[in-house]
Parts: structure tokens; C-alpha cells; sequence
């Protein structure tokens, strides 16, 4: 049995929260306060569809799982204070630690069990209970251990109950690590005029011999120019949630150096065909509006350090497989290349008309930037592009997800029969194969071998990875970029402390 208990981040905790309350400074007793892109946040009880950046950050800070992401994206304890993994992959087991719901309640592990189990089942709207298919049974050996017993070994699992979308909840509270304070507790924090509406978050770091140091929070969701200009103008610490769609508002803002954070993260981004249209159903048409895009510009207009053009489903830095081999064209300017293409636009459609194709795509001004990027690199081959007013009546989707875990399967079933509007039968068994395998080797060559064939199909047109990015003040130095873009309030206004320092 393999033991895993990362004391020294506890221990890191310790120290920023015992410096904190040394300090004398205004920043360190203050309240933190923190934008997130989108509706007003709420914690919701059960998830049933996709989090908006608010209800991310308030799950993944009220309602930790089992376990959570530390600043960097690192895996930590949550409500488990520890976990074992047997020698097989197949166990894992968890110690909860001692603690109570908000009503003082006792936190049991039949109850976490059953909270669990319920986001895992067939007819759950989790949005990423595919991502556990492996997992068999939830059972509480005791009143605070838990097993999670699985068909097959997946070692990115902590990583997927890490994700807020697991994160429990009872009764509408989470279990922490920040809470909703007392009357008492708000009353003694300073109202702002400038926040109103915001939720008041606290979180008690418990020092032993010390009066424990409190964390204050104020959330406030809203549109991304409201919230950036606030942010230029000092009156927030930290905005999150922001993506592609608007990151020209970011930019257009005048901010303080440095203030601009992107999250090195993986995913999907790009174009996902229907079949509304005839054209995009053959994969001769979905091969030519591929390599008809010019991503280095379209890239290079998004002023993204680091985003590197891409035309495969998978994307290098996944378990267990090797950077894919991006094709030859890709490294060819776009300008080259054009008269081959416009020669295979003629071939294809002859003297019938070429299609004008609609594309459901983001509103804003990062949308609109896409559109029109596409519509220029696709003129040449006399196709034409608007915008769709919803997915259903549109010939391509864009799509902007993160991917929960650094596992490619994510990737690939996410194009699975049943799930996407083009498919591939000839992938199935691969799937199959893959999710029951025991082998990380052959599950990883499963994978790859999958993502070729739907490479080749074309069932998704990529671009890059995702952008996600965030606006950071000096007043947040515990802030940090992580490869799943999901962001810690504990220890926000501290400096991190390491081993290394």
C-alpha cells in the first residue's frame, strides 16, 4: 500500500497564516476582493450541467471534495486528511478528517458516500460522471474512512475529485474551507460601498497556542468590462473566469504590469461539425476548412505568450502518450498553401454554389474576432460564414473546454458515438478497449490510436489549447496560474512558502 500525506503544503499553510497574523499590515487583515466573469455565484447543490466561473470558485472553495488543488493545481487533502492506493490501482481509501456541517452536524463517511454516488450514477447530470465510468462502488468502512473501489486503475482520479463539480454538498453548505461567517462575524467586517451584493466568504486557519488568523473573501460576479475596469481602478484584488470570448476588453484596459495571467491549461478549442449541413458532413469539406485556417495569425492576434497552433485532437503533455505529430501543413504559411487549397475547394464543390456556413459561436468581442478570421481565411475557397443564434441551428459549434484531468481520454470521449453529431463506429471498440484495459501502456495506445482515426474523420477541427486567463493585483501575491485553470481562495492575500526558500 502506497501511503501518500503531503504535509509539507499543510505545512506551508501554517506558516504564510502565522506570518499573516504577525504582520501588521492593512493588506493582510483586510478582505480580498475577487471578480468572477458571469451570473452572480451561487452554490449550487447538484450539479447538472457545466459550472459557470462563479459556481466553480464557490464550490471549489466552500464545498471541497475528498480532496482539492492547492494554488498550483497540485492535489491536497480536502475533507480526507489522508489516502491509500493499493499496489493494483484498483483501491483507494480515504481518512476523513474530524469535522462538522455548518448546522453541527457530524461529518460521516456513509453520508460523503452516498453524496458521491449520487453525482456517479447513470442518470446523474454531473457533466463529468463519465470521466469516473471506472470507479465500481462508494462504500464507508467506518464512520471516517471511505473506499472508492474501481474496474480498472486510473491514475488521474485524485485529479477528478479535485474538480469542483465533486465537491459535497448538504443541505445547500459545503464543507469548506471557507464558510459563510456568523451575524456576528460580518458584522464586525467593514461594508463596501463598492461591493455591494458581493458574498462574504471567511476561513479560520487554526493554529495551535495562537489565536487562529481569518481569511475574508468578497465575491462579486458581473460582466468582464464592468469587472476589469473595477480591477484598474483598485477596487478589486483578483478577476477570474475570464476566456477567448473576453479577453479584447482585458486588453483594452490600461493595467498595472504583469496584471494579465494565463492558466497553462489543455483542452478543446475549436470547431465541432452537425449534420445541419450537407457540405460539412463530408470529410473532404472538413479537411479543407481545416487546413484553409491560419492559426498562427488568428494565434497571433489573441497576444497569448506561449499558445502554439494546433490541428489534433489531442494536445502533448497527456498521460501516458508521446506529443502527437502535428501534420506538415501546419508548419507552412497559410499563404503558401492557398492555391493548393482553393484547387481542392474547385474540385470538390465544381460549379455548384459553395455553402455559406453557420457557425454558433461566443457573442462577444473575442467571438466576433473569431468569425471574422474564419470568414477571411475561408473567402478564398468562396465559402462564406455567419453567426448561428444557438447550437441547434448551426453547421459548426465552437467549442472552449478545459480538460478535468491530464488523461487524453477526456479528449477522445468527448467525440464518442452518442455524444458527438459525427462520429466514428470504427472508435468504439477502441473505447471500449481503453476504459477496461488494466495496461496504462495499452490504455495510452488505445487512445492514440482513437484520436488518429478521428484525426482523420475530422470530427473536430482544432486550433490551440483554451484561454483562460485572470487579472491579478500586488494585493493577491498567494495567486497562481495552474494547468486547470480553478483558482484557491486560501492563502490569497499571503506569499506562498516553500520547502525550496
Amino acid at each position: 500500500m502506497a501511503t501518500r500525506v503531503p504535509d509539507r503544503i499543510l505545512t506551508a499553510m501554517l506558516l504564510a497564516a502565522t506570518l499573516a497574523l504577525a504582520g501588521c499590515g492593512k493588506q493582510n487583515e483586510g478582505v480580498a476582493r475577487v471578480g468572477a466573469i458571469g451570473p452572480t455565484p451561487r452554490l449550487v447543490e447538484t450539479v447538472t450541467g457545466p459550472l459557470s466561473p462563479g459556481d466553480a470558485l464557490l464550490r471549489e472553495n466552500m464545498a471541497q471534495g475528498l480532496v482539492r488543488f492547492d494554488e498550483r493545481g497540485q492535489v491536497v487533502p480536502g475533507l480526507a486528511e489522508r489516502w491509500n492506493v493499493s499496489d493494483d490501482g484498483l483501491s483507494y481509501i480515504f481518512r476523513l478528517q474530524t469535522g462538522e456541517w455548518p448546522d453541527g452536524r457530524k461529518i460521516r463517511a456513509d453520508e460523503v458516500a452516498r453524496i458521491l454516488s449520487r453525482q456517479l450514477r447513470e442518470n446523474s447530470g454531473n457533466p463529468l460522471r463519465d470521466t469516473l465510468g471506472a470507479v465500481s462502488e462508494v462504500v464507508a468502512m467506518t464512520d471516517r474512512v471511505i473506499e472508492i473501489r474501481l474496474l480498472a486503475p486510473r491514475p488521474n482520479l485524485l485529479q477528478l475529485l479535485a474538480q469542483p463539480e465533486f465537491g459535497l454538498v448538504r443541505a445547500s453548505v459545503g464543507t469548506g474551507p471557507f464558510g459563510v461567517p456568523s451575524p456576528d462575524e460580518a458584522a464586525a467586517i467593514p461594508a463596501e460601498e463598492d461591493n455591494k451584493g458581493a458574498l462574504l466568504l471567511t476561513h479560520r486557519v487554526r493554529i495551535p497556542d495562537a489565536e487562529d488568523p481569518i481569511e475574508k473573501v468578497r465575491i462579486i460576479g458581473g460582466k468582464a468590462a464592468p469587472l476589469a475596469a473595477a480591477f484598474a481602478d483598485g477596487k478589486l484584488d483578483l478577476v477570474v473566469g475570464g476566456t477567448l470570448d473576453d479577453l479584447p476588453i482585458a486588453l483594452a484596459q490600461k493595467m498595472p504590469r504583469g496584471a494579465l495571467r494565463f492558466d497553462p491549461v489543455a483542452g478543446l478549442f475549436g470547431l465541432v461539425p452537425t449534420k445541419r449541413n450537407d457540405a460539412v458532413q463530408e470529410v473532404d469539406v472538413r479537411h479543407l476548412l481545416s487546413r484553409a485556417i491560419d492559426r498562427s495569425a488568428l494565434i497571433n492576434g489573441l497576444q497569448v505568450s506561449g499558445l502554439a497552433p494546433r490541428a489534433t485532437l489531442l494536445q502533448a503533455g497527456l498521460e501516458g502518450i508521446g506529443p502527437p505529430l502535428q501534420p506538415a501543413w501546419l508548419g507552412q504559411p497559410a499563404a503558401e498553401r492557398r492555391a493548393s487549397l482553393v484547387a481542392e475547394a474547385n474540385r470538390i464543390f465544381g460549379h455548384t454554389d459553395r455553402p455559406t456556413l453557420r457557425i454558433a459561436i461566443p457573442d462577444g468581442p473575442g467571438g466576433k474576432y473569431l468569425l471574422a478570421r474564419l470568414g477571411y481565411d475561408w473567402a478564398p475557397l468562396g465559402i462564406k460564414v455567419e453567426r448561428a443564434p444557438s447550437a441547434a441551428s448551426a453547421d459548426l459549434v465552437w467549442i472552449d473546454e478545459v480538460a478535468p484531468s491530464t488523461s487524453p481520454a477526456w479528449f477522445v470521449r468527448r467525440f464518442r458515438c452518442g455524444e458527438a453529431a459525427i462520429c466514428l463506429d470504427k472508435a468504439e471498440p477502441l473505447l471500449a478497449q481503453a476504459r477496461a484495459t488494466v495496461d496504462g501502456v495499452q490504455r495510452g495506445i488505445l487512445f492514440m490510436q482513437a484520436a488518429q482515426m478521428m484525426d482523420q474523420a475530422q470530427l473536430f477541427i482544432p486550433i490551440a489549447a483554451p484561454i483562460r486567463w485572470s487579472l491579478v493585483s500586488g494585493r493577491a501575491p498567494g495567486f497562481e496560474e495552474n494547468p486547470f485553470a480553478l483558482h484557491t481562495l486560501v492563502g490569497l492575500a499571503n506569499e506562498r512558502y516553500s520547502d525550496s526558500r
